[in-house]
């Protein structure tokens, strides 16, 4: 179907008796560039829409969690709130403090949500679904997404100001804490596939024993890495500086950390960066450890279901947004149910519990895999 549509791209306008279309410089030259953006404006539309209706989701299941109504006013069910709030950011004024660093107080923001939005370039929907099919695509995004400390700390020295500062600090020490944990859970399932490519990943959780009789979720990577999954998770919490680890944001002593200073666009990028890490964060722990775009069970192997209805099931994208959903409404849980923790015990579960437990199963692991018992081989 990509092929497909590629060639019509560059060759499909003949039919419309535009025959410049054959011309070099379209075929090799400026198609394939219109090609790239089109695939960007496919990715990065929809993740925008569903940031804004993120936002929505979260405060309609923390008032539900919470016994109350949320936001119901504006359009039907309250679907116009995130519009409106666009809108309200959109027309603030941006307004920089006088002794700040203009250049580094601009680019701030500009740091942040670069990366979140770049990272979906290697992201697969699909088998084929996929921006940049490359083969090192969890090595690109590990790396590029821990560029968006920079984006923090840079915001927070610009601003000149004591709370930015502070904030920038707790932050970036944060971040580099449950990194270190996040890449070691990487590293596990890395071991365990053989492959930097995540469709090889997903690929590789659609096979064994149990995927041949059906029960496909139970061959996916959560069951056998049950604590990698947990710290994974926890540690993605802890990486977007969601409740209860929001100290970088602690409204009780330092107001709103490195975006004290922002209104208006800029206070608008940081707050699209936190959800887009979150959606990424997820989506990336549905691909790794929950069978990414695979069902959880094998419908072709209920022969009683009409011929449409095994193909609805079977569609690869359908699953992979509901997992990443479920995931997304547990980061919501999370922070309706839990008090924030101090400082000092954030840093304490990230150096003294989550890096020694995920070292300790990578050792489990591996010794698992060199014995006649590896569920890998």
């Amino acid at each position: 179907m990509r092929d497909w549509l590629y060639a019509f791209g560059r060759d499909g306008c003949v039919y419309f008796g535009l025959n410049w279309c054959q011309a070099d410089w379209w075929q090799t030259g400026l198609w394939p560039i219109v090609w790239v953006l089109l695939g960007i404006g496919c990715v990065v539309l929809p993740l925008l829409g569903a940031v804004a209706f993120m936002t929505l989701w979260e405060r309609r299941l923390i008032a539900f969690m919470q016994v109350r109504l949320g936001p119901n006013r504006l359009g039907p069910l309250g679907l116009l709130q995130p519009v409106a709030d666009i809108v309200k950011l959109l027309l603030k004024e941006v307004i920089r403090p006088d002794r700040s660093d203009k250049f580094l107080y601009y680019l701030g923001p500009i740091m942040t949500i670069m990366p979140a939005m770049a990272a979906w370039a290697v992201v697969p929907f699909g088998p084929d679904l996929v921006l940049a099919n490359v083969n090192a695509g969890l090595l690109y995004l590990f790396a590029i997404t821990s560029m968006e400390v920079y984006g923090v700390i840079m915001a927070g020295w610009a601003s000149n100001s004591k709370y930015p500062l502070l904030g920038a600090m707790r932050a970036s020490a944060q971040m580099l804490s449950y990194e270190i944990a996040m890449g070691i859970c990487i590293l596990v399932v890395l071991m365990v596939t053989g492959s930097l490519h995540i469709g090889a990943i997903v690929q590789g959780q659609t096979q064994g024993w149990f995927a041949s009789h059906g029960l496909n979720f139970l061959s996916w990577n959560w069951l056998p890495l049950l604590p990698i999954f947990v710290v994974y998770v926890i540690s993605a919490v802890a990486e977007t500086n969601r409740h209860p680890f929001d100290v970088v944001e602690g409204e009780a002593e330092i107001v709103a950390g490195h975006m004290v200073e922002y209104s208006g666009m800029g206070f608008a990028l940081f707050f699209l960066a936190e959800y887009a890490n979150m959606i990424l964060l997820s989506v990336m722990a549905s691909l790794l450890f929950l069978g990414g775009w695979s069902a959880p069970l094998g419908f072709e192997h209920l022969t009683f279901l009409p011929q449409w209805l095994t193909g609805l099931m079977n569609t690869g994208w359908i699953w992979l947004g509901l997992k990443t959903f479920v995931l997304l409404s547990v980061f919501v849980w999370i922070r309706g149910t839990f008090p924030r923790f101090r400082y000092d015990q954030i840093m304490r579960l990230g150096w003294k519990v989550f890096i020694p437990v995920t070292l300790v199963w990578l050792v489990v692991v591996g010794a698992w895999m060199q014995t006649s018992w590896s569920i890998w081989k």
